[in-house]
């Protein structure tokens, strides 16, 4: 028997179903090794030495598969096609082998199949080969680059940028993308433009709609209609005037399919339709390729396997018909910049399984696989044809000129089944028009003007940014979903309506690495490293050439921040974000000038916290804050000591504004009480509704609604961090909405509480059975469990043996269960404590308990 590694439980059970009874198979997990997240990791003055250790969670798995060799001599690495997998095989072997749970002689196979069925995993366990070095090489090239910049760039950025969490090789290029687009949405004006629309009857009585395109003889551009005036003087020339029809041409066209999907247009396609984020796309695709029903989701390759296109057409002509099989079959190649190709697209691993067919449970599932399915079919059928109408319609004087478009679908071809979604929406004319003849004059019914103005860019979402990420060459399949779910965990960018918008944290770190280290921020640069990457794993490359050539001038960069002070990046900072930090004010004044004091002028700050604000530099006399984003400056009354709304019990209500927006504060701050009670204004209420009245309301949480009419302990009502909830004990409830918080009864607190699921423990199940006392004391009872059946006694569980059912178990039968399990605990516990006081060796074991415990808190 030989002992089969793959990634995970999951993929281990599809492939066992296959390979039979002469096989362990086992999961690693994912990777056994990393480097540990210190420094030294990689040591660049050792030939780039690096140091490995296997994770903690990773030890049982290491140490199963381990376990298994010493009965089993035989190791076959059938861990995913790609860099990543083959990287877990390598690191599997050396850690084995460190461990000698590898024996020199012990043969050991890698295996690689794009898809797990049967005939793929049959044909690799007969083709097996060794691990590809060159391949490994180009992880190890990857992980030290990685490693390198995250652990030396990352610490500069704490230093000199407070607040600022990490920088990374991928990731700050890829946030440099978003940054930059938030920025030309900031810088762009719009300007106005109109357009000229007639609503015409032919000499039929049929209706349709035509656009000015020339007036006054002359052809005009998008901009030439500028103002409402021109507009109506376009308006007066087209309804003063018969028109009739110049010419009218019909042209064929077709409409061929998209490719085959690979990971970038598989997420972006996933986030059209469905809206789901690239790591979500990713986590669904994986459970679908290990239960064997897709091939390898991580793939920048568009062919198919002869078999797969013939399989294909079959189904084509099955379901729809001949007509809609192409004379011959579809090739496709990549356009993306760096593309490996490596692999096939992602597909179906058996075409006839369609959609309906599969019934698959898991929502996500069955939408992806039917986009995939539906996605490949499309792509081996005929085109579909077309009929683009165009139109010309004129004045006798030639002085006004119009045209309408239309397009009609004569033959659907693949739009039977698949249409690829739009990132923005476009008018494509889709309409039929009616019958016309060059000559036929026409009833003008109405003329429209419609005003326009040019529109930002748009945000990126996670697919367009994905895909602007494979068109620079910028990340490879593996690593896209993961950059983008960074970069938003690390809090440098949220997200809004599917949108991705740059945070205030994210502009920072961009502006400040791509003044201080620009080269390493440059798209060129990165691709170029990726393309080098690639080399590497052609084994066309020396990884160690490139990362020497790297390390050479990315430490010089680092050594030249050394001296940098953090006033000197502040600066910097605040010249290049000026835009957007102090944005042209209404009355024309200098946006730079305080608001409050009208002296001093606004800087950007950093806060002890950790952090930025905007602040005058008229501070102790002037203590206006606000935060970066900018608040209404109308509200600059609110800054230092904010705008006093009462007075309660003697003391000042005011309110005021901070880095975290509006607050409430009673009193002030004095030595004795430095920080007075506050309470920050809730979502939803507006700067302009607070009086007295509602500040005081504020300040009065949490409100006390009375004992809990179970055990008198108290319930409570307040606004947290997460929005208002109702307290009992260590149990919260949300409450929906904020005012409730300061109407909320009894009946209805008890009423949330009640309805909130309980966390952790499940509540006490109803036995099934009660069968008597054991004679020891305590009830015994016949409880559901999660494995089947049990006896409870106390704290000792026993399960019902095979035979028994909780129908038939008698008290006797009970007992003697309870004894048995019973009895086998204190035996073991009596050894434990025996050899951990009379051998040292079992005291060292005794302490690894506590860092467990420390580890999982």
């Amino acid at each position: 028997m030989a002992v089969v590694v793959v990634e995970s439980p999951a993929k281990a059970k599809t492939i066992n179903k296959y390979l039979g009874p002469g096989y362990t198979v086992l999961a690693s997990y994912g990777h056994v090794r990393d480097l540990p997240p210190k420094d030294g990791s990689v040591d660049p003055e050792q030939d780039f030495d690096m140091t490995w250790e296997i994770a903690s969670d990773s030890r049982k798995h290491v140490k199963a598969i381990a376990d298994a060799l010493k009965d089993d001599p035989e190791l076959i690495l059938a861990t995913d096609p790609d860099r990543e997998g083959e990287a877990i095989s390598w690191h599997l072997t050396e850690a084995l082998s460190k461990s000698r749970a590898l024996k020199k002689g012990t043969p050991v196979k890698r295996v690689v199949f794009n898809a797990i069925t049967k005939a793929a995993v049959t044909k690799a366990m007969e083709n097996p080969r060794e691990v590809d070095m060159p391949l490994v090489r180009a992880y190890l090239a990857r992980r030290a680059l990685d490693y390198l910049v995250g652990f030396n760039l990352s610490p500069v950025l704490w230093r000199k940028l407070p607040g600022a969490k990490s920088a990374g090789r991928v990731q700050s290029v890829c946030l440099r993308l978003i940054v930059e687009r938030e920025m030309e949405i900031e810088a762009f004006r719009a300007q106005e433009y109109w357009s000229v629309t007639a609503g015409l009857t032919t000499p039929r009585g049929q209706e349709f709609s035509a656009k000015l395109v020339n007036l006054a003889g002359k052809r005009l551009d998008k901009f030439d209609i500028a103002t409402s005036e021109s507009a109506e003087i376009a308006v007066q020339a087209v309804r003063s005037r018969a028109l009739s029809v110049q010419s009218v041409e019909a042209k064929p066209a077709s409409r061929n399919p998209s490719a085959p999907f690979m990971t970038s247009t598989l997420q972006q396609e996933a986030s059209r339709k469905f809206g789901m984020g690239a790591k979500q796309c990713m986590s669904t695709a994986q459970r679908l390729y290990e239960a064997g029903y897709i091939t390898y989701m991580r793939t920048d390759g568009i062919d198919m396997a002869p078999e797969a296109v013939m399989a294909a057409r079959d189904v084509i002509k099955d379901r729809y018909g001949a007509e809609y099989v192409p004379k011959s079959p579809r090739m496709y190649k990549n356009k993306a910049k760096n593309a490996q190709e490596a692999h096939e697209c992602i597909r179906p691993t058996d075409m006839a399984v369609s959609p309906d067919r599969l019934k698959l449970s898991d929502n996500d599932q069955r939408k992806l696989y039917d986009l995939i399915w539906k996605r490949t079919i499309a792509g081996q059928m005929e085109a579909a044809r077309l009929e683009r109408t165009t139109i010309e319609i004129g004045s006798k004087d030639g002085q006004v000129g119009l045209r309408a478009t239309g397009q009609v679908v004569l033959f659907d071809g693949f739009l039977k089944v698949y249409e690829e979604g739009r990132d923005d929406v476009v008018d494509d004319d889709d309409k039929r028009l009616p019958q016309m003849a060059q000559g036929d004059a026409l009833t003008t019914r109405s003329v429209t003007p419609e005003q326009h103005f040019t529109q930002p860019p748009p945000r990126y979402t996670e697919a367009t940014l994905v895909k602007r990420m494979e068109e620079l060459g910028i990340g490879r399949p593996s690593t896209y979903a993961s950059i983008v779910t960074t970069i938003q965990d690390r809090g440098y960018v949220t997200k809004d309506k599917n949108r991705l918008i740059a945070a205030d944290k994210g502009r920072l770190v961009t502006v400040f690495l791509v003044n201080y280290f620009r080269r390493y921020l440059e798209y060129d640069f990165t691709a170029d490293l990726e393309s080098q990457l690639d080399d590497v794993s052609a084994g066309d490359r020396d990884y160690k050439e490139v990362l020497a050539r790297f390390w050479r001038d990315f430490s010089a960069a680092i050594a030249e921040t050394a001296d940098l002070r953090i006033t000197e990046v502040l600066e910097k900072i605040d010249e290049v974000l000026a835009p957007h930090l102090y944005p042209p004010r209404e009355d024309g004044t200098d946006p730079r000038v305080c608001p409050k004091c009208g002296v001093g002028r606004l800087n950007l700050k950093t806060a002890r916290s950790g952090g930025a604000f905007i602040g005058c530099n008229n501070y102790p006399e002037c203590r206006y804050t606000r935060p970066l984003a900018g608040e209404d400056e109308g509200n600059a009354e609110l800054a230092g000591d904010g705008k006093l709304l009462g007075h309660d019990a003697g003391d000042p209500i005011s309110l005021r504004t901070g880095r975290f927006g509006p607050y409430v504060q009673r009193g002030e701050a004095t030595k004795e009480v430095p920080k007075p009670p506050r309470a920050s204004l809730p979502k939803g209420w507006e700067v302009d509704s607070i009086d007295l009245e509602r500040a005081l309301m504020l300040l009065s949480l949490p409100r006390p609604v009375g004992p809990h009419p179970e055990d008198g302990e108290l319930i409570e009502a307040g606004i947290g961090r997460y929005g208002p909830f109702v307290k009992h004990g260590r149990t919260y409830a949300n409450l929906p909405e904020v005012d409730e918080v300061f109407t909320i009864g009894m009946n209805r607190a008890v009423e949330v509480l009640a309805a909130k699921p309980m966390r952790g423990r499940a509540p006490a199940t109803e036995p099934l059975r009660s069968l008597g006392d054991h004679p020891d004391g305590g009830a015994l009872q016949v409880m559901k469990g999660r494995y089947g059946p049990y006896v409870k006694w106390g704290k000792v569980n026993a399960t019902l043996t095979k035979d028994m059912t909780p129908e038939d178990i008698t008290l006797e039968q009970a007992i003697e269960l309870v004894n048995a399990k019973a009895g086998a605990k204190p035996r073991k516990k009596v050894a434990a404590k025996a050899t951990t006081k009379k051998t040292p060796a079992k005291k060292t074991a005794a302490k690894k308990a506590p860092a467990k415990k420390a580890a999982k808190g």
